[in-house]
């Protein structure tokens, strides 16, 4: 399973971690994702999502009980 947010598409970052001495060696930073269950085009799957996409609201996650309307 990739590490890539699927509604943005934001993957690992490579780098350096650079030493006193100029050293360098080989790093990889990883997005902060997150499993969640989303309505996507009227479908409920699980998806992984990065926290900004969760904090901009580009997902809609999905309920698990009963609809609102059922309930009254």
């Amino acid at each position: 399973m990739a590490r890539r947010c699927e509604i943005c598409g934001k993957g690992p970052l490579v780098g350096n971690t650079v030493s006193h001495a100029n050293n360098k060696n080989k790093t990889r930073s990883f997005p902060n994702l997150r499993s969640v269950r989303a309505n996507l085009k009227g479908e409920v799957r699980h998806i992984r999502v990065c926290t900004r996409c969760l904090k901009a609201g580009k997902v809609l996650k999905a309920g698990r009980g009963r609809p609102a309307a059922a309930t009254a």
